[in-house]
């Protein structure tokens, strides 16, 4: 075996032989071709993943307003005295594990003589001026025959965790994801 020289037509030709036996051998192609493929082929799973998430935690909080609001749409709230806390912890009790209640939940109860009298002045925001989590809610369940509005407000803190995907639209990165619904109390008088 001779060294290689930079000196005359023998030293092209070996180093043409060894790039044509490097672009005929085929073992690692498929490792190149993943590699080019792997960014994308992430991002569509972590953005898949993410947005499946997203979906099951405002399906599930939606979940938990519609079955506790059964409870002030039957009377049950007010006619046993219960409480903002004790409403709140009846969401978390219907809301999956994962939702962090004591920090990231905030639940409204407004009620209103009839439907046309809910406007965007009469409800509190769910986000201060800074972008976070406002800590003002109200609580008022109302009577019977009157139109209740039961809205909460998550900050779903994972928004900011999922690489490639940016669905966070609070000041911290967070995605506040909101659940309502309205309805009028039965006469339960």
């Amino acid at each position: 075996m001779q060294p290689f020289s930079d000196a005359g037509p023998e030293h092209s030709r070996v180093r043409r032989s060894l790039f044509g036996r490097w672009r005929r051998d085929t073992s690692g192609t498929t490792a190149i071709e993943f590699a080019f493929v792997a960014g994308p082929f992430l991002m569509l799973l972590f953005g898949i993943m993410g947005v499946g998430l997203f979906f099951f935690t405002t399906f599930s909080l939606e979940n938990a307003v519609e079955r506790t609001g059964r409870l002030i749409r039957t009377g049950q709230v007010q006619q046993g005295g219960m409480t903002e806390q004790q409403f709140k912890e009846k969401v978390c009790e219907v809301a999956p594990a994962f939702v962090d209640c004591v920090n990231k939940l905030r639940v409204n109860v407004l009620n209103f003589p009839d439907s046309e009298a809910i406007g965007p002045g009469t409800t509190a925001q769910c986000l201060d001026a800074a972008g976070s989590l406002s800590d003002v809610t109200q609580y008022k369940p109302g009577d019977a025959d009157q139109v209740v509005l039961i809205w909460v407000c998550y900050e779903w803190s994972l928004a900011s965790k999922i690489p490639y995907l940016n669905l966070g639209n609070m000041g911290n990165g967070s995605r506040l994801i909101q659940a309502a619904t309205t309805f009028r109390t039965e006469p339960y008088n």
